[in-house]
């Protein structure tokens, strides 16, 4: 056997363990969401608020209770957050949101949000259907118009 089968067969060998563990990861990953959407559906309210201002921002930077801070992993204390800040009630808060959800939420309007804790699920309007918002084209798509339109 030549150096070079045997290069091969140690980079095979290393792939084909790489993915083993990946996939038990992942399945353990997916597992863990489950168990933490199960625990999400399980305390869920509907809430009426007035959306007063949104915007991705650093968790740190977000007025959260240092309690969220402390408790979030530190790989992820330095990302930015999609952040709600509306008038439940009498009340001024500071809401966090699920990525889907966040580009749904109109500005200065009256909405039913669905509600876990600090965490907005969903949301629907109050008087009517929210609009949704154009999705954004793609590097490529905007070249490929750009074509078109020559």
């Amino acid at each position: 056997m030549s150096t070079l089968s045997i290069v091969l067969l140690v980079i095979l060998v290393v792939l084909v363990i790489a993915c083993i563990v990946l996939y038990f990861l992942g399945k353990k990953a997916q597992k863990k969401q489950e168990e933490q959407k199960e625990q999400l559906d399980a305390v869920k309210q509907t809430v009426s608020m007035l959306v007063i201002d949104k915007g991705r921002v650093r968790l740190r930077d977000a007025g959260f209770p240092p309690l969220v801070v402390e408790n979030t992993p530190k790989y992820l204390r330095r990302s930015k957050v999609p952040v709600v800040k509306a008038k439940v009630g009498p009340k001024v808060m500071t809401l966090m949101c699920d990525a889907e959800v966040f580009p749904l939420i109109p500005v200065k309007k009256e909405v039913k949000a669905t509600v876990s804790g600090i965490y907005i699920t969903g949301v629907r309007g109050l008087r009517g259907s929210l609009e949704t918002p154009q999705k954004k084209k793609g590097f490529f798509a905007r070249l490929r118009n750009k074509q078109e339109n020559k």
